[in-house]
């Protein structure tokens, strides 16, 4: 990976996008793709969205979530505790003794989960979600009421950071890195010849909603929607293999395969990794996805999709880990898929003239 989209990288994952507040990352990822697209536009949802070829007949949406699951703030005690709602699919498991940065209406503004110290029982075994409170150091409501609100979100507070054998650790890679992903093809894909028209669009609410993907397939009517996310890897103590396909690090991008995704353009997909040695790996979505596919494939008349996933261990912790050169297999599969695309794919499974 070249220094400046790791660098890109590493900016989107250091931007706190909690789901519904996602206003920050997407200026940084309209920024990066500017020079490399021929037109960008946002929308009433938060999606924003860089195409090329955007006249072009047949229409290509690469949909990567930019946002992360969070907190929620509830509510704040006289003494100036805050207590919290989830916000998406977060655990309050690993939450004890970590940091936070509350999204302040007024500030942001740091504060710790507390834990109870050991010597004084520990958290109780049946501790849930409603027993987090965070300690931002207020001494009371009203001194906290100057920076925070009710409805204002949190993220923990946790950097990205380099592991050994390229793997990038951190919280919110779920999917803050499709989001990159689907920038970078759209950046590499400049430097091709196209025969399609290829709209990347970084979705906002996925974790929550998924209403960025609605109205990104609403909006704009592509012939295919690429849904570029996260799946389990299974590869580490403890993983859960009786209800996940095996997937590893560094054992290439992830295809779904299952009742909501369009055979013909998983076959396409498969062609361009033979093409360039690309490993693939499967999972299996025989009901629906989990991923912005879901609502893609219902928008308009609707919509052909394929899930193309990045492998990441420890979903939805603040120490989500993915390998770059996963990252790199991706966008290379991405690139060469649409490349090879000549625009006039039929991509109806049965055929009746």
């Amino acid at each position: 990976m070249n220094p400046s989209s790791e660098k890109f990288l590493y900016d989107l994952l250091h931007t706190p996008s909690p789901s519904g507040k996602e206003e920050a990352i997407q200026r940084k990822w309209l920024e990066y793709i500017k020079p490399c697209a021929d037109k960008l536009q946002t929308d009433t949802a938060g999606n924003a969205m860089a195409s090329l070829q955007p006249d072009a007949p047949f229409q290509v949406l690469l949909a990567g979530h930019c946002d992360e699951i969070g907190f929620l703030v509830k509510s704040i005690d006289e003494k100036g505790y805050v207590y919290v709602e989830k916000l998406g699919g977060i655990s309050h498991k690993p939450a004890l003794g970590m940091k936070v940065d509350i999204l302040g209406t007024h500030k942001r503004i740091t504060g710790v989960i507390g834990a109870k110290a050991e010597h004084h029982g520990g958290a109780k075994d049946s501790f849930g979600f409603s027993d987090l409170f965070i300690d931002c150091g207020a001494s009371s409501k009203k001194e906290l009421e100057d920076y925070i609100a009710v409805g204002d979100a949190a993220v923990y507070k946790r950097d990205p950071e380099q592991l050994l054998n390229n793997r990038v650790s951190g919280r919110g890679l779920d999917n803050r890195t499709g989001a990159f992903i689907v920038a970078e093809t759209l950046r590499r894909l400049r430097q091709h010849t196209l025969h399609v028209g290829v709209t990347a669009v970084s979705t906002v609410n996925e974790e929550t909603n998924m209403g960025g993907a609605y109205f990104a397939g609403a909006g704009l009517s592509p012939s295919l929607g690429i849904a570029v996310d996260v799946t389990f890897a299974t590869d580490y103590p403890g993983a859960n293999t009786d209800k996940t396909a095996d997937v590893i690090l560094d054992g290439g991008p992830v295809l779904a395969k299952g009742a909501p995704i369009n055979r013909k353009a998983n076959q396409l997909l498969e062609n361009a990794a033979k093409d360039k040695e690309i490993p693939l790996q499967y999972e299996l979505t025989p009901k629906h996805t989990g991923t912005d596919a879901d609502q893609l494939r219902k928008t308009g008349k609707g919509i052909p999709v394929s899930v193309v996933s990045l492998p990441l261990r420890y979903m939805h912790a603040p120490v989500e880990t993915v390998s770059l050169k996963d990252i790199e297999q991706t966008i290379d599969l991405l690139t060469a898929f649409l490349t090879n695309l000549n625009g006039s794919e039929d991509l109806r499974p049965v055929r009746f003239d």
